[in-house]
């Protein structure tokens, strides 16, 4: 997932990108939220490091990761987790099987999750005195996310982040 997402980066719009692509609705909807991964990843290698808002940049990478399993794409969103790397596959494969019980739940709990909506995202690590983390090697955060059900509730959520290789993925 990786690769394709580095390769998205020197992408020239998402706009043109969509529009070359005969897909269905609900694949558009998952290189939409694959586009989204990207222009995040390509947004924080083009910043310098103090300039960057950690903190928002882990909000909204949750975020996408949850749109990406709101859209299907489990794979996606366990890969977008910090447990997966070097797992034995049928480890990974239980990861995958509770992520479709948790959507199966939603659903008969709440006529799923319709949306989700990034609040905010706040560090969890040491800071400086202007907010930028004190070791950039160790960067933590959470991210605070709104899921919207199909019953007109709604929850607000927090999921753990952690910074690996430059990466943001859910703790």
């Amino acid at each position: 997932m990786r690769n394709k997402i580095r390769n998205i980066q020197h992408s020239i719009s998402r706009k043109n990108i969509l529009s070359l692509a005969p897909w269905g609705e609900g694949a558009r909807r998952a290189g939409e939220g694959l586009l989204g991964v990207g222009l995040l990843f390509f947004l924080f290698s083009c910043s310098s490091e103090e300039n960057l808002d950690h903190a928002d940049l882990a909000a909204e990478t949750a975020k996408v990761y949850y749109e990406q399993l709101l859209n299907g794409d489990i794979t996606a969103f366990v890969d977008g987790t910090a447990m997966h790397v070097d797992v034995v596959p049928t480890y990974r494969e239980q990861l995958e099987t509770n992520m479709k019980m948790f959507l199966g739940q939603q659903e008969r709990d709440h006529k799923g999750i319709k949306s989700v909506k990034k609040v905010k995202g706040a560090l969890t690590c040491p800071t400086d005195a202007e907010g930028q983390p004190k070791d950039t090697a160790h960067i933590t955060a959470n991210a605070f996310l709104i899921f919207n059900y199909g019953d007109n509730t709604s929850e607000q959520v927090v999921v753990p982040m952690v910074r690996v290789n430059g990466t943001w993925m859910m703790r």
